[in-house]
């Protein structure tokens, strides 16, 4: 790997899919220079049987949008997309090659709009020139202790499947302001967004977490989590509902959703404790008390001595929910609130340590 002068600009681009739009982003170094949400609407994207059929598309919309925002293109040194659900991998910056895009074409466990971040970054770079085109620490980061992958049954292990590079992210800048290395400390990282993920760093590897994209844990905005497994065996055979109903009650219908039919927040406040739905109250203090509970749970990873808790995600933007959470866990270690977090600064950040010799990009195999 090239060792790049400390005094060369590197432009990298940012490419987040999301279920209805795509969030680009241009840094050059550290520095932020373009930043935008591409929105794709409900018309456009039901012209599609799939969201892999929505690649070139996507592809032209951002490439429109650079073009619009008079970017010079020619200066992007690196293309990186969102790591999609790949087989379980160490955490680290990958190159992205013709393996991965196999394993996220013909993906068994169903696709996910993150799952064009390679395939987009990768046709871009190709079209901008001489460039390589990476993803980090996608969602699949498994760094898990054994016995945290053991459940009740052989044939349900733990899988680890979380909001790995925000966390990560976060974990690294929380010990660098900490003077230390993220490999010395112990933390517990919530990941507060219309999924939560709760992961036990220790000594550098989350070595326990809740599988956040359709497993179990705590509820949220989006995600059912944790349900009671013979009721919800018994709702599978019922006869009621196919499987794809089932699947959007666990991820995409369930929490909030299931709840109230909507997944803001700040509308189930309103309702909660201003317009006195008492409903509303008991379930937004519900997701808090889960969320709670699962920090406090990893607690006994660190023989309850972890260094540090930090919240983060969208929901860490409301001072009322992140307070129903401190009040509860506070004890257990000092508490710290990081709002927001949605990986655009976290991609951009983990390719330039590699541009710069700093980190080494792994291959996927």
């Amino acid at each position: 790997m090239e060792n790049t002068s400390s005094n060369q600009i590197n432009r990298i681009l940012v490419v987040n899919p999301r279920t209805c739009f795509t969030k680009i982003a241009v840094y050059d170094n550290n520095r932020l220079v373009y930043l935008n949400k591409i929105n794709h609407s409900s018309e456009d994207c039901k012209k599609f049987t799939s969201i892999l059929d929505q690649y070139e598309y996507r592809r032209e919309a951002i490439l429109k949008d650079l073009a619009n925002a008079d970017i010079d293109t020619w200066r992007i040194t690196a293309v990186v997309g969102r790591g999609g659900y790949l087989k379980p991998l160490e955490s680290g910056i990958y190159e992205v090659n013709d393996k991965m895009k196999v394993d996220l074409i013909q993906n068994p466990a169903g696709q996910d709009s993150v799952n064009l971040g390679a395939l987009l970054v990768d046709e871009i770079a190709k079209k901008l020139g001489n460039i390589k085109a990476y993803i980090t620490n996608p969602i699949v980061v498994d760094e898990l202790d054994e016995i945290a992958r053991i459940s009740g049954h052989p044939l349900f292990p733990r899988r680890s499947v979380f909001h790995a590079l925000n966390q990560k992210f976060l974990a690294r800048k929380f010990a660098r302001q900490n003077s230390r290395s993220y490999e010395e400390m112990n933390l517990i990282i919530a990941h507060l967004g219309v999924g939560f993920s709760v992961g036990a760093h220790k000594n550098g590897r989350v070595v326990d977490v809740n599988q956040a994209f359709d497993g179990y844990g705590p509820f949220s905005p989006k995600r059912a989590g944790t349900l009671p497994a013979g009721e919800l065996v018994r709702m599978c055979f019922s006869g009621k509902y196919t499987r794809e109903e089932m699947e959007r009650m666990v991820m995409g219908d369930g929490g909030l959703v299931a709840w109230f039919g909507t997944e803001d927040v700040q509308k189930v406040e309103k309702m909660a404790f201003e317009d006195g739905d008492k409903q509303a109250r008991i379930v937004y203090e519900a997701m808090a008390y889960n969320a709670a509970k699962e920090i406090a749970s990893l607690s006994i990873v660190f023989n309850g001595k972890p260094d540090a808790i930090l919240l983060t995600g969208g929901l860490a933007h409301s001072q009322r929910f992140i307070n129903l959470i401190i009040n509860r866990v506070q004890f257990i270690a000092p508490v710290h609130v990081f709002p927001g977090g949605d990986g655009m600064e976290a991609m951009a950040m983990n390719v330039l340590a590699a541009l710069k010799g700093e980190r080494p990009v792994k291959l996927y195999t």
